[in-house]
């Protein structure tokens, strides 16, 4: 369990919670004049609603809405600010090894299903429809195409981290030089605390009520903690490619530059398991992770010190 240390103490901190893209957006700027700080959360919140309605498929004018509907048809161009985030989304794909992934499948006609033969077909069909390598970026001309007509993505992953990254560039380009942005638990923070020290995550352990056994630094930082929903529901956790038992995770919090990255991957984490998870982050550049399995052993990258 992780929460941010001396928050409360907030005497030149002004608060505001905004429910945005479905959940709460905590604002908290180093400042003492109010109306200042609300003037600028504005803006912020103005730039999330905008990258809310730029990627979410409820948008019927969206990129992705279009790039959607001419799955299997012809490529479509799109904005530069949605392509570049497609390409990230790759990125990471590929650097997971698929286990993070923003294809996804429809289903395709029901007739003659019960056949094995058309039961095979149909379960490859569906592995293609969801593999990241079936969407085809063009640089030059700025246009995404999805190969398969059944075939369609969604931003919906990375979405909420990206608008709290935008949030907090519209923050420092307004001047707001130091401050948190808090979503739901996950934290985004830049510059440093009314003291003059670093933003602080205290590490708690979660079988003993209020005792913290470490503190981790986390100033221009953004840490995103999920939790395995199959160990919360007391089942048990299998690779989907082998068919075995992973190592059971139990919450995993990544720490990096961005709530984008972040967010992206804490889900990998789970399919990966421990050990594989703890290689790929020890091989990155300004990324750490915090793991904790259902004994509630602790499992940290090489870049975190507890």
């Amino acid at each position: 369990m992780l929460a941010l240390k001396n928050l409360a103490e907030n005497t030149t901190i002004f608060s505001r919670s905004v429910r945005l893209m479905g959940t709460d957006f905590n604002f908290d700027l180093v400042t003492d004049n109010a109306v200042w700080a609300l003037q600028r959360i504005e803006s912020a919140v103005n730039e999330i609603n905008r990258i809310e309605k730029l990627l979410s498929t409820f948008n019927e004018e969206s990129s992705i809405n279009l790039i959607n509907r001419n799955a299997g048809i012809a490529p479509v161009k799109v904005d530069a600010e949605t392509f570049k985030l497609i390409d990230r989304a790759i990125q990471i794909s590929a650097l997971t090894y698929g286990s993070f992934d923003i294809a996804y499948g429809i289903p395709a006609s029901k007739e003659h299903e019960g056949t094995v033969v058309t039961k095979t077909r149909t379960l490859k069909k569906k592995i293609s429809l969801t593999n990241y390598t079936n969407i085809e970026l063009d640089q030059a001309k700025q246009t995404v195409f999805l190969k398969n007509t059944n075939m369609r993505i969604s931003l919906s992953a990375l979405a909420r981290g990206y608008a709290a990254d935008k949030a907090k560039v519209t923050l420092q380009m307004e001047d707001v030089s130091s401050g948190v942005i808090n979503i739901s638990g996950d934290l985004l923070t830049w510059g440093l605390q009314p003291d003059g020290s670093a933003w602080t995550i205290a590490a708690a352990n979660s079988t003993k009520a209020n005792e913290i056994y470490s503190h981790v630094e986390i100033s221009n930082m953004a840490v995103v903690t999920s939790v395995n929903p199959d160990l919360v529901a007391n089942r048990a956790v299998i690779n989907a490619e082998s068919g075995f038992p992973v190592s059971a995770i139990k919450s995993i919090s990544i720490i990096s530059p961005t709530a984008e990255l972040s967010g992206a991957m804490t889900g990998p984490m789970f399919g990966m398991g421990i050990n594989t998870g703890l290689y790929l982050v020890n091989k990155l550049n300004q990324i750490a992770c915090i793991a904790v399995d259902d004994h509630e052993r602790v499992y940290t990258s090489k870049h975190i010190k507890l």
